[in-house]
């Protein structure tokens, strides 16, 4: 029996800024990575955002990011290292903080935008992150793009972890992420991302950019809950995969 974690960005809303379908669109995901201040969120949404994760038996996970609040963690920052490591210690513990005064546990790290696009390829980027995760708690998850250098961070540094894969993000043969500046990077046809989804988790595979197949062995679908349509494009997922039998539960509660 196959089984899937559909994870979701949420939490995102800025003070009286709300952004992104939340409250809908989380009783069809199974774990949730909540914005923890450098590129969204306040202390109030986060806490908002926890509080409706526990009304829905959802996972919870630290969103984190460069400090990149204008260009919403979609522009790359000069850190080094070592004040990478720093930003994502102090953003996990205050989400820590904030899920602990909900008698709530946090399961896993996800980098953002930016700094989860040059992890995916830097190795001291993803080295970075994945100690700062040990460092906070060996126990947490990391959320590693499928085949990238944050599977081999996680492997070195020796902390859990988990292969993601995006359910309407575009793939290059070599399998990154299609850049978001470039024409045909994020697919909206609902019919066409189930299908792709069904692909990537029964068939262990996904047609990149240019057409040709490549193998990608996730554990976790990321789905998008704050574009138009969002909501239904993720009832698609769902309904599409449950046709096959496959079942839906967050990856920190697989035997």
């Amino acid at each position: 029996m196959l089984t899937i974690d559909l994870n979701c960005d949420m939490g995102e809303s800025y003070g009286v800024y709300k952004l992104g379908y939340d409250e809908l669109v989380m009783p069809f995901v199974n774990s949730i990575n909540v914005a923890c201040g450098f590129h969204a969120s306040d202390p109030v949404n986060m806490q908002k955002t926890v509080r409706l994760a526990g009304q829905n038996n959802v996972a919870i996970g630290a969103h984190p990011s460069f400090p990149d609040l204008v260009g919403f963690g979609r522009r790359v920052i000069a850190a080094t290292a070592e004040e990478i490591k720093a930003d994502v210690i102090y953003q996990i513990g205050a989400l820590w903080a904030i899920c602990k005064s909900e008698g709530l546990a946090l399961q896993h790290v996800k980098a953002h935008g930016a700094l989860y696009n040059v992890a995916e390829k830097d190795l001291n980027v993803a080295l970075a992150i994945a100690e700062a995760i040990r460092t906070v708690d060996p126990n947490l998850f990391m959320v590693c793009l499928a085949n990238s250098m944050m599977v081999e961070a996680a492997k070195q540094i020796g902390i859990k972890y988990v292969e993601e894969a995006f359910a309407d993000r575009a793939y290059t043969p070599q399998g990154n992420l299609v850049s978001r500046k470039l024409a045909g990077s994020v697919i909206h046809n609902v019919e066409a991302v189930a299908e792709r989804v069904l692909s990537m988790v029964r068939d262990q595979q996904v047609r990149a950019i240019d057409g040709t197949l490549i193998t990608i062995k996730a554990q976790t679908i990321c789905v998008h809950g704050d574009t138009p349509g969002a909501v239904e494009m993720i009832k698609a997922v769902r309904n599409r995969l449950e046709k096959e039998g496959i079942v839906f539960r967050s990856f920190g509660c697989w035997a």
